[in-house]
């Protein structure tokens, strides 16, 4: 398993650059995004289906490959000591409509189980500055996040 993690990180040539930096882009929003579902000490069944509805839309990828993603993403969470690596992968290989897209998932999921954390606000407001996401977007995002969980209700 660690050695799929290294995977994600290595480049094996030049010709598989563009699958690496997909495969990269993926792996670092899934762990942003269990970053959010983690902070508050609980990660329910809530944001965890709110998760995987997150990752098989924006990425188009199928169940049992976001299942491998977030488990992946999980154990690179685990090892990590901060999100910077995260942040530092998105800001190379997304635009800012995927930087907003993943902000908006990050509410979207700090919204999944009912009820705001400090915690999750704060580390959604991180992220979006380290991903250069301007205070507009973020609260449109947040708007937007919250506004489908209401409309889901």
């Amino acid at each position: 398993m660690l050695e799929k993690i290294k995977q994600f990180f290595l480049h094996e040539n030049d010709t598989k650059d563009h699958v690496l930096s997909e495969e990269k882009k993926r792996l670092a929003a899934a762990a942003l995004l269990i970053e959010v579902a983690i902070i508050d000490q609980e990660f329910d069944q809530a944001e965890f289906d709110a998760m995987q509805k997150i990752l098989e839309n924006q990425f188009g990828i199928t169940t049992e490959e976001c299942q491998q993603l977030i488990s992946l993403a999980q154990l690179e969470c685990e090892a990590s000591t901060s999100t910077y690596q995260f942040t530092q992968l998105i800001n190379q290989y997304s635009s800012a409509q995927d930087k907003i897209a993943l902000i908006t998932g990050m509410w979207a999921i700090a919204y999944a189980d009912g009820d705001l954390d400090k915690y999750e606000e704060y580390i959604i407001r991180k992220v979006a500055d380290l991903l250069h996401v301007s205070h507009s977007d973020f609260i449109h995002a947040k708007h937007t996040a919250r506004s489908n969980r209401n409309l889901a209700c």
